[in-house]
């Protein structure tokens, strides 16, 4: 089942595809099963114990009123979930640049603000200057949960959607980052294993908060659609393709990451308690093509305009067009 969520006359309403033209209300088909009405994804996720009712939605989507995707005004699928968690340097072509690896996954945090849907622009100041996209494969979990297994992690997770993780190098390294060298006493031996030193004697170190970087307004396009996992066989085994107009700037598929992605969710839920909404992201593509060598870093934002595209395979295509405006959104 495809799930998503537009604007109708200022209000949110929760839609399920039908097919390639069509969907429906979610609250109709609740209505024709006799359950009770979600007033939006996040409810219906918590209210969702089993397979059965899936069974009985679908039964009856062609016993409710359609309506046509094409007229839609897209919101985020989730529109407001208390926490969007990403996964940085996820991509074993990535990793080629590290000076060390980590060992574990990299995590940062994206704010509810940061989402658009489906259709509306992703708004860069050119003055910004590296605004890249991010291709991602995202999660939404399913249920409150605190240590997961890694071999249990799928079973937290609602479905998986298309999230475009829009990332300024620009405002992250001329607003966010600040370097400084510590005075020796204060100099710990764990604050140095992530870079090479110097010498003996450099205690230098360098803070870069992606706060800006990730979470300015529009830097979240995601949609169209939730697929709900019983969908999903593998979600490390699906192809990513992302595109400015017709011109394809990466093809990579999700068996590139570095870290699994039940692997990322017990890693998150070993500090973070998960809650039914919210969103993980397992990290960007990393394979460029002959026009855009290396990748969604060809693409940048700020200097190029178009239609951004990116298709995950049994998800579905998002689409965001690029707009230049001064201050940004």
């Amino acid at each position: 089942m495809k799930l998503g969520t537009i604007n109708e006359l200022g209000k949110s309403r929760v839609i399920v595809k039908v097919d390639d033209e069509f969907a429906c209300k979610l609250n109709d088909l609740e209505k024709a099963i006799g359950n009770k009405l979600s007033n939006n994804l996040i409810e219906f996720i918590r209210s969702t114990k089993n397979k059965e009712l899936f069974s009985k939605l679908q039964k009856n989507i062609n016993n409710v009123r359609k309506i046509n995707i094409k007229d839609l005004d897209w919101l985020p699928p989730i529109t407001n979930p208390s926490k969007i968690l990403g996964v940085a340097f996820n991509n074993k072509e990535l990793m080629k640049k590290a000076h060390k690896d980590p060992g574990v996954p990299n995590f940062f945090l994206k704010p509810p603000s940061a989402l658009v849907g489906h259709n509306k622009p992703i708004i860069v100041d050119p003055e910004w200057g590296a605004v890249i996209p991010e291709p991602e494969i995202c999660a939404v979990i399913s249920r409150k949960a605190k240590h997961i297994t890694t071999e249990d992690a799928l079973n937290y997770v609602f479905g998986f959607l298309i999230h475009n993780d829009v990332t300024s190098h620009g405002l992250k390294f001329q607003k966010d980052s600040i370097a400084i060298t510590y005075d020796k006493d204060l100099a710990r031996p764990e604050f140095y294993t992530w870079r090479n030193l110097k010498d003996s004697n450099d205690t230098d170190a360098f803070y870069v908060y992606h706060t800006r970087s990730k979470g300015t307004d529009t830097f979240g396009p995601m949609g169209p659609w939730i697929t709900t996992s019983d969908e999903i066989d593998n979600p490390n085994k699906l192809s990513v393709t992302g595109s400015l107009d017709e011109d394809d700037f990466t093809n990579d598929h999700t068996s590139n990451y570095r870290f699994s992605i039940q692997k990322c969710i017990s890693e998150a839920s070993s500090y973070f308690t998960l809650e039914a909404g919210d969103l993980i992201s397992f990290g960007t593509t990393g394979k460029g093509t002959d026009k855009f060598p290396r990748g969604h870093k060809s693409l940048l934002i700020g200097e190029q305009k178009g239609l951004i595209n990116i298709r995950i395979e049994k998800l579905g295509m998002l689409s965001n067009p690029i707009k230049h405006q001064k201050g940004g959104a």
